[in-house]
């Protein structure tokens, strides 16, 4: 007799967990219920998400990507250097930025995999030389990429559109539409391509996939490739909410997107996810982040609290493991 799969999935009790904090501290903070509010939320949550999607993909080879946060204000301050001081159409600036964070990505895999350092030191280096070249790209000043009045700063456009109702004009966060699209578009990846069943292999167990005749090291370096991307893409939307980049700042960010891709179910250890459960998860993190000083916490106190979320999505991570063995 089959046994029947439980309905209760990590990826939905996770969702759940998004729900209810949600209604929580809506129920507990009037302004929390406010639409603006909600407009903010989204607007943050963007980058956080675009990264954990990213990041998701060397934690499941078993690796790690510490570069994502300083990249991130590193590619927009690139970008946003190269509107300010050169003229350049936003859209190219753009472009230039995602490609650095490939550019980066790409270093990481190759550091990783062919050169054989440790995930954890070589994103590690990255991280130190982003958050330092930003600064020096820009002169250690700040850098304002263009507002959304601006004839140059359509790109806001992309994230938060205005449409008109019958009581006026109000805000859309359009990018919550994008982030289900690429949640999709990235989940059939993981799932149902060469790259996605590979990247898994890898994170399952390395030697077998090298035996097996995969080419383990071309896939290892892909891999940080698509965490650099997603850290790129996160970048302009990071530049589309905060007005003004500053250098030298970003660290800490990517323990926020490790810790959602971990709390939505990918495994510490490598070997498992799913890109639902990543988005689901970094929804988690960056709730608590912004709904707590709702409810009168202050940051050390909101770190802890994540602190404890995270170490129980360990703990259940390791739970599944020793039962499935």
């Amino acid at each position: 007799m089959t046994k029947k799969k439980s309905i209760f999935t990590q990826e939905v009790i996770v969702g759940i967990i998004v729900i209810a904090l949600y209604f929580i501290f809506r129920g507990i903070s009037a302004d929390f219920g406010k639409y603006t509010t909600f407009l903010t939320l989204t607007d943050i949550s963007y980058y956080y998400v675009l990264m954990a999607i990213g990041v998701a993909f060397p934690l499941i080879t078993g690796g790690v990507d510490l570069s994502i946060g300083t990249g991130l204000i590193c590619y927009a301050l690139a970008g946003g250097y190269l509107i300010r001081a050169f003229s350049w159409p936003t859209g190219l600036a753009i472009l230039v930025s995602i490609l650095f964070g490939v550019a980066i990505g790409l270093a990481n895999g190759v550091l990783v995999s062919i050169m054989g350092l440790p995930p954890f030191l070589a994103t590690l280096c990255t991280c130190m030389i982003t958050r330092g070249l930003g600064s020096v790209v820009t002169g250690s000043f700040a850098v304002p990429w263009p507002t959304a009045k601006q004839d140059n700063g359509w790109f806001h456009a992309i994230f938060k559109m205005t449409i008109v109702t019958a009581d006026g004009k109000m805000k859309f966060p359009l990018g919550l539409v994008w982030i289900i699209l690429l949640m999709l578009v990235m989940q059939f990846v993981l799932a149902h391509t060469r790259f996605g069943r590979y990247t898994i292999a890898i994170g399952s167990n390395k030697e077998a996939a090298i035996l097996s005749g995969i080419n383990v090291k071309f896939y290892h370096v892909m891999v940080y490739a698509v965490s650099g991307l997603f850290a790129g893409l996160a970048s302009i939307a990071y530049a589309a909410y905060v007005p003004t980049v500053q250098p030298g700042t970003g660290a800490g960010m990517e323990l926020d997107a490790i810790g959602g891709a971990i709390v939505g179910g990918v495994s510490a250890s490598g070997g498992y996810g799913t890109i639902y459960g990543t988005v689901l998860g970094a929804y988690v993190i960056m709730l608590l982040k912004q709904g707590l000083p709702y409810i009168g916490l202050n940051a050390n106190m909101q770190q802890i609290i994540t602190g404890f979320v995270l170490i129980g999505a360990v703990v259940i991570d390791i739970i599944k493991r020793r039962a499935i063995r």
